[in-house]
């Protein structure tokens, strides 16, 4: 590929609902730009962007893949995000390198949480939106309830472009409302110029264009004071101030326009590529960048070819081959193969080699990248999130911001000693996926993946077993159960066994009482000599490595403080190991007579839900033995409420809360203290540890 200008690079995030076809009309568009020879089809695993193998066989988008291509003097970088919420880290990668988010939506299901969820992180974000009503040739597709919606939903910004001609139930026509011309498609998908609609065509079309003109007209005036005021006079814009005012009003955020395609028979993709070059900003017509300087200031990056390089990786790709991929996008100056750069983030020198655009997996070197273009480098150390800058202006973007793991399971390999080939490749899916975590529990010692949900961690596992040949199982994770005392207690323990030569002997008295310490608490109160000092230590280590398991589940005992206050010795038969067994024997037979009990792990739980689904949401957490500490709104429509609840019942929560909300709920969940189990889950809790044990 050759190098574009700034102003002739349009980078755009497929986003939207799973389902709703972003990665088909990926595959229209390169289609009709003449970039493949055939339509690929994700449910034949066929399509350019959907080329990882979990992808080919879920059917499904699992990672943000990017699609870069050259049409009419344009370099368009498609990023094709997933719609699943699992794999939400992904979409926030693909908009963070984007200018501009289209937002898939299907003509026949309208508005569903994933739009929202697009539209808001394209806000949240700064980028300019456009909606792709897409599958109207769907017998049940409905394109003007679904614009009724989006404008429902979204507000006076939402403003149609391109629109269908409906008669007796089937398209006839599209009309583009910036050029007011009708487009008929023959088989191929190529536009034929027809007339435009008129009452004959449809009984309600003339009002529906009139009003449809209108609302462009109207969205369009709000872009300046000179529009507005030829506006208010009556007169009717040019196609260039309709073409400008979108194109402006689109930058601002004041204007999403809404465009209607299918994929399947390539009607409208040919004018949405023209909007493509007219309508959507330019890299150097977005708003500034803000980066930070070794001293913290805030500095405004443009995408200025000839400003200092500063580019910044949205994305990490583990390829076991080619080793790490990274894809970067190019903020400022001019990024060029086999060069340095520092890595803001650790202050090191990056060497970079070689350069690639990427079309789904195919790769095609390129020597360099200039401001606003995305490109990708092999086997460099950065990771998601750095910056790389020129050493003349060392500069730092803000990271992105991802939600946080809430599902997490055991991970145990199915062969042994495969143990350190699953931490080596979960090294590699950890750097690929923010939004997964491979830890070790310090209580459990149980590996522990968390990630967004099951399937997230399902193809995880299965990148594990492609990837890096490592085949392993996801269990439930244990629960930290610890063990402790009610009562205080003097028992003795006595040590005396004689074979032959020396014998041992160890005898102690010891007080064992409740307390509010992690760790045991170790006291003497010997009077007169009964146990030498010298054997105190072995006591205190006989006690130790006693509390580690308990008398009712074997679980670590907490807040347990122990008195020396008696005891014997023999002159010649007494040793350490033999004081160590006596305080062992005490330990067992003290807690057993001091009321034991379980303790149970209890986490503060924050979960913010849309309004109506606060009742069910507190109505659940009742039933897993939580109790509502309070509520309180936290945005439009939303409240979070705050609550305890015993971790052991909030395995599958993050299920249970998608399922309620559509996806809209999120919570954050951390641990606080331990309480006593409820006597009525003893024997449950008991039978299940020992058989863990």
């Amino acid at each position: 590929m050759k190098e574009y200008d700034v102003k002739k690079v349009r980078n755009i995030a497929l986003a939207g609902h799973n389902g709703s076809g972003k990665t088909s009309l990926a595959e229209a568009l390169l289609y009709k730009a003449g970039i493949t020879d055939r339509l690929g089809k994700t449910a034949d695993g066929t399509s350019v962007c959907d080329y990882d193998p979990e992808e080919i066989k879920r059917k499904i988008s699992i990672g943000t893949s990017l699609a870069s291509f050259e049409y009419n003097d344009l370099k368009i970088n498609l990023l094709d995000t997933p719609g699943l919420f699992d794999f939400a880290a992904e979409m926030i990668e693909g908009i963070r390198a984007a200018d501009t988010v289209m937002i898939t939506v299907s003509a026949k299901s309208g508005v569903k949480v994933g739009t929202r969820k697009a539209y808001d992180e394209a806000n949240a974000q700064g980028k300019s939106t456009m909606f792709v009503i897409t599958k109207t040739d769907d017998k049940d597709a409905n394109f003007f309830n679904v614009l009724t919606e989006l404008k429902t939903v979204f507000g006076p910004t939402v403003c149609p472009v391109v629109v269908p001609v409906i008669s007796g139930g089937q398209i006839v026509s599209y009309v583009n409302l910036i050029e007011m011309k009708a487009y008929k498609y023959d088989a191929k998908g190529n536009p034929i110029e027809t007339d435009m609609p008129t009452a004959e065509i449809s009984e309600k079309f003339e009002y529906r264009i009139e009003g449809l003109v209108a609302a462009v007209s109207e969205a369009v005036a709000e872009t300046s004071d000179d529009l507005m005021e030829k506006f208010f006079e009556g007169e009717p814009f040019t196609q260039d101030e309709l073409i400008d005012g979108i194109h402006n009003g689109m930058n601002k955020g004041i204007i999403t326009p809404v465009v209607c395609t299918s994929a399947s028979d390539l009607t409208g993709i040919d004018m949405l590529l023209k909007e493509i070059g007219l309508l959507l900003p330019a890299p150097d017509e977005v708003y500034s960048a803000e980066a930070y300087n070794p001293a913290k200031d805030v500095l405004e990056i443009q995408s200025n070819v000839s400003d200092p390089m500063s580019a910044y990786v949205f994305k990490t790709i583990a390829d076991p081959f080619v080793g790490k991929m990274s894809m970067i996008r190019v903020m400022s100056g001019k990024l060029n193969a086999n060069s340095e750069a520092v890595n803001s983030a650790t202050g090191n020198n990056e060497r970079i080699g070689k350069l690639y655009t990427l079309c789904g997996k195919k790769q095609t070197e390129v020597s360099c990248a200039q401001a606003g273009d995305i490109v990708v480098a092999s086997k460099i150390t950065a990771n998601t999130g750095d910056t790389l800058s020129d050493v003349s202006r060392i500069v730092e973007f803000a990271p992105m911001t991802f939600p946080n793991p809430c599902y997490s399971m055991a991970v145990k390999a199915k062969a042994q000693g495969d143990e350190a080939k699953i931490s080596a490749g979960m090294q590699r899916l950890t750097e690929e996926d923010p939004t997964l975590t491979y830890t070790q529990d310090e209580n459990t010692k149980e590996q522990i993946l968390s990630g967004l949900g099951e399937q997230h961690l399902e193809v995880a596992a299965a990148k594990l077993k492609g990837k890096f040949g490592v085949d392993v199982n996801l269990t439930v994770p244990k629960v930290a159960y610890r063990e402790t005392i009610r009562k205080k207690v003097k028992v003795e323990g006595k040590h005396k066994k004689q074979s032959g030569g020396h014998g041992q002997y160890g005898h102690v008295w010891i007080e064992f009482e409740p307390c509010v310490s992690d760790s045991l608490v170790f006291e003497e109160k010997v009077f007169g000599g009964a146990v030498p000092k010298n054997y105190f230590p072995a006591v205190q280590k006989g006690l130790e490595d006693s509390v580690k398991k308990g008398v009712l589940a074997g679980c670590p005992v907490v807040g347990l403080k122990a008195i020396l206050v008696d005891g014997s010795y023999h002159p010649v038969d007494s040793s350490e190991m033999a004081f160590k067994t006596a305080a062992s024997i005490a330990y067992k037979e003290g807690l057993r007579q001091a009321d034991p009990v379980m303790l149970e792990p209890i986490g503060e739980l924050k979960v913010s839900v849309p309004d109506e689904n606060t009742g069910d949401v507190m109505g659940e957490l009742n039933k897993r033995r939580g109790r509502v500490l309070g509520m309180e709104p936290v945005s439009n429509g939303i409240t979070m409420i705050q609550a305890e609840v015993p971790m052991r019942e909030m395995h599958d929560f993050a299920m249970y809360l998608r399922q309620t909300t559509r996806g809209m709920g999120s919570f954050t969940f951390e641990f606080v203290r331990y309480e006593q189990l409820p006597a009525n889950l003893l024997a449950e809790v008991i039978s299940a540890v020992s058989s863990i044990e």
